[in-house]
């Protein structure tokens, strides 16, 4: 068999077949929230800008993509979180391996605490994966906050005082 390819035992290949995995199992959730986001746009928006001229990239660039604004921000909200903390997909394809090729600092923190009974540290990784993703949430929320305001003009005001 000189075409078989081991794409999971090579460590040039595997953490390419890891990442087309993940990939591939969250785009379907990605093109939900993208839908969901484009639902909620007004038609008569559209109608207004083909009333005034714009043609389909003008209407495209300047009316979906700013009312896209949060729900892209919120589907890369989702997605840089899910990537950061991917586990479960290293474990069931690769286990870290081949050597440590693969090997997330979630595998990383589970091998410690699990396989070598080093519990401090283990759990010190497991805070420090949490302080980080925490930190990626305030940065997404903050940037999320300030378009949701300016979209929203005052009722980002009114909305604070309940």
């Amino acid at each position: 068999m000189d075409g078989y390819k081991a794409w999971l035992g090579d460590p040039a290949t595997a953490l390419m077949s890891l990442i087309i995995t993940d990939v591939w199992k969250t785009t379907p959730f990605m093109a939900l929230l993208i839908l969901a986001g484009l639902q909620m746009i007004p038609a008569n928006l559209y109608e207004a800008a083909k009333v005034d001229g714009a043609g389909l990239w003008s209407r495209f660039r300047h009316v979906t993509l700013p009312m896209l604004r949060s729900s892209i921000l919120v589907a890369l909200l989702f997605r840089t979180l899910d990537a950061f903390r991917v586990f479960d997909i290293v474990i069931v394809m690769t286990g870290g391996g081949p050597g440590n090729s693969t090997e997330s600092i979630s595998v990383y923190a589970y091998k410690v605490m699990m396989r070598y009974l080093d519990f401090g540290y283990g759990s010190a990784l497991s805070v420090i994966i949490f302080v980080i993703v925490f930190l990626i949430s305030l940065l997404y929320m903050k940037i999320l906050g300030s378009q949701w305001g300016a979209e929203e003009g005052g009722a980002r005001k009114s909305w604070r005082k309940m």
